[in-house]
């Protein structure tokens, strides 16, 4: 079996024991029912996901910021250059970035990783080369990747996770550095929760609304040159024709079936006249993903393999997650939603996924900083169940004893 075989493998959902378990030990807690509000549903999922109650503290936290670029960059999707991801690399790795402020502020390590930026980083402490290619290739022009490389940056984000929970790490916050990665995530959110372009696609790094325009456009080629969109083929030159239109008719959908071999996700013309083929996951986050969202996909399996929490942060981590669910549905237990993000797709995303953020601060940062912010939350739902008397251990009355 491949690394990534394995781990799917090792994955288990909630356990129901566990579950049943937290939330009885929530209600006995000298407090009235609910009055924790999220907390207490986090709190009695961590348990779940580690399968013992109380669950264990989720620290010391471990920040992994994974970085790549993306080739379809080049249709002028980000006013920002390219070299800027190689460039906030080196910010990270200096402690410059606001991530590594919020680390500092949390207990959290910063580990980069680069798994696919365009330039060749010089080793130093606090980096980890796990280089896949030098970027993506264009997703509007066809697949932004091979199968091959979708899996080895699956991969690489398993060994990350791995290694982090191995040193000691006991819940994972994801990070990401990608210049154009917004436009990747919207694509992804598209192909797996049937949504439109127009609905999904944000201003990322603050794009204006000519640029808006051009991004979703761009989205939409990239859908329906990579069979992702509903309808019949259509040539490069009615694409480029329908592009300005605005929104389409049609749907985006990936059932996201098939396990790493893909097997079961190529079956039929996906039903009904209209319907975008059936495409299996792998398929679908190499047709439009990026490096860093494959690698933040293997990082949230290798941490539910490990039974650590993974705390998501933004858009790319939320389009990152809906790739690990549909590899192995039973990941999702194991995570849980740093924030929103103002980025439009992140609620479409939560929303698939069933999740339920726990700050909104309209931030679109990105890097792991809507996550880390949310770590001392976790913390102090699971501390709470640690450290706070029941009625009957504190000899008080309970309103409906």
């Amino acid at each position: 079996m491949t690394l990534l075989e394995q781990t799917i493998a090792a994955i288990r959902p909630a356990d129901p024991a566990a579950l049943a378990a937290a939330r009885a030990h929530q209600d006995n807690l000298t407090k009235p029912r609910g009055a924790l509000g999220a907390l207490e549903e986090v709190a009695v999922r961590l348990a779940g996901a580690a399968a013992v109650n109380p669950p264990p503290m989720p620290f010391p936290a471990a920040l992994a910021i994974f970085a790549a670029d993306h080739g379809v960059h080049a249709q002028g999707v980000s006013p920002w250059p390219r070299e800027v991801t190689a460039q906030m690399v080196g910010n990270f790795l200096a402690g410059g970035a606001v991530a590594n402020a919020f680390a500092a502020q949390v207990g959290a390590s910063v580990t980069v990783v680069d798994v696919g930026v365009a330039a060749d980083l010089e080793p130093e402490p606090g980096l980890t080369v796990s280089k896949v290619a030098y970027g993506t290739a264009d997703m509007s022009q066809g697949p932004a990747m091979t199968a091959d490389q979708a899996v080895a940056a699956l991969e690489a984000g398993i060994t990350v996770a791995r290694d982090l929970v191995e040193h000691g790490a006991r819940c994972l916050v994801t990070g990401d550095m990608g210049i154009a990665n917004t436009t990747a995530s919207a694509a992804l959110i598209c192909a797996f929760t049937g949504r439109d372009p127009n609905v999904v696609t944000g201003r990322g790094t603050g794009v204006d609304d000519e640029t808006l325009a051009r991004k979703v456009a761009v989205i939409r080629r990239a859908l329906r040159v990579n069979g992702l969109a509903a309808g019949p083929a259509e040539s490069a030159d009615a694409l480029d024709a329908s592009e300005g239109s605005g929104r389409s008719e049609g749907s985006w959908s990936s059932d996201g079936r098939g396990g790493p071999e893909g097997s079961d996700g190529r079956e039929g013309s996906g039903g009904a006249s209209g319907e975008a083929p059936a495409r299996s996951a792998l398929e679908t986050l190499a047709a439009v993903g990026g490096l860093e969202h494959a690698a933040i996909a293997g990082f949230i399996l290798g941490g539910a393999a490990a039974r650590v929490p993974v705390i998501l942060d933004g858009v790319i981590a939320g389009s990152a997650a809906l790739v690990a669910a549909a590899l192995a549905p039973g990941s999702v237990d194991h995570c849980v939603a740093g924030h929103r993000s103002a980025e439009p797709g992140h609620a479409v995303a939560l929303d698939h996924l069933g999740l339920r953020p726990l700050v909104e601060l309209e931030m679109r940062l990105g890097e792991g900083t809507g996550g880390l912010l949310a770590h001392p939350l976790v913390c102090a739902a699971v501390r709470v169940m640690h450290e706070v008397a029941t009625f009957d251990s504190a000899g008080v009355t309970d309103k409906e004893a």
